[in-house]
């Protein structure tokens, strides 16, 4: 896959570059078609990813998951946990405590330490730097040169919104990976199970995979209404977000300055509704080539 330069972006919409002139500070913001990006203002920075990193993170276990490092049965966490629960949040464990909360599979518990935990499972397995498991599994396959995990796997990662659109792209058409991998990331793991969706109140169905969240029919929510409910992703306490809609055939990705506050639950669905109505499947231009990925391309 080949990393991105600005020039080779075409500009945003004017309805969205409206919406995204309302968030606080430099944001940039990527919007991802199957064959490329469509759209994108790039401010050329090195954001902080803050839970988007989750993504990465839970692409590596799976990863390491499909080669036989680990299982997805392995008991991991506290009693009756095993990996799966871990990356979808229903281990029990708490947020950043580290102390049980409920039985494994009963709650869903949204949890840094659940993903701690995860990737410290494949770390103990390989016998490497979970930061060199990221690299060499995820990162350096999809292109991702100017993003490292810098911090904890739950949310230390960095990186630019170039590195984010080839990591939604690759979400929204795999290419790269198996779509088995892409598909545990975003299917339903234990269904029926309510929780707290933090910024976004309780949900009686908190519908997430291994490592993404779904949203299903949530509401509020921080993708737009218009969205389907089989999208999934990841939001961040950065103020950054990425979401992949299928039914829509787009993603979109959006890094910040600002941390996550009472501006956006308000800000991010308006702008995800603006880019839904300015790229859905029927204004996409066939043949577009911005972005296009090889497999062999070089950095």
């Amino acid at each position: 896959m080949m990393a991105l330069d600005n020039h080779d972006f075409p500009p945003l919409t004017a309805e969205v570059s409206l919406q995204l002139q309302q968030w606080p500070g430099d944001p940039s913001l990527a919007v991802v078609g199957e064959n490329g990006v469509l759209g994108c203002h790039d401010s050329g920075r090195v954001y902080r990813l803050a839970s988007v990193t989750k993504l990465l993170t839970a692409l590596t276990v799976l990863s390491a998951a499909d080669e036989g490092v680990v299982s997805l049965s392995d008991q991991a966490g506290p009693t009756g946990s095993t990996l799966l629960h871990l990356l979808s949040h229903a281990s029990g464990v708490g947020f950043d405590d580290g102390k049980v909360r409920a039985p494994a599979g009963s709650r869903r518990i949204y949890s840094n330490t659940g993903i701690d935990l995860a990737a410290a499972h494949v770390s103990s397995r390989s016998g490497k730097d979970f930061k060199d498991e990221m690299r060499t599994r995820v990162l350096e396959p999809l292109g991702m040169y100017h993003t490292r995990l810098v911090g904890p796997p739950s949310k230390g990662g960095e990186g630019t919104i170039a590195d984010t659109a080839l990591l939604a792209q690759e979400l929204l058409k795999p290419v790269v990976f198996p779509s088995a991998r892409i598909n545990a990331l975003s299917s339903l793991a234990y269904p029926g199970v309510a929780g707290f969706l933090p910024g976004f109140g309780h949900h009686t169905e908190n519908d997430w995979g291994a490592g993404a969240e779904i949203r299903g029919h949530k509401s509020p929510h921080w993708t737009s209404p218009d969205n389907s409910p089989t999208t999934f992703g990841h939001f961040g306490m950065a103020g950054s977000f990425l979401w992949v809609d299928r039914e829509a055939g787009l993603a979109c990705s959006a890094l910040s300055t600002v941390d996550f506050g009472e501006w956006a639950p308000v800000i991010w669905p308006d702008t995800s509704t603006a880019v839904l109505r300015s790229y859905a499947r029927t204004t996409q231009k066939p043949g577009s080539t911005a972005g296009i990925r090889t497999p062999d391309a070089q950095r």
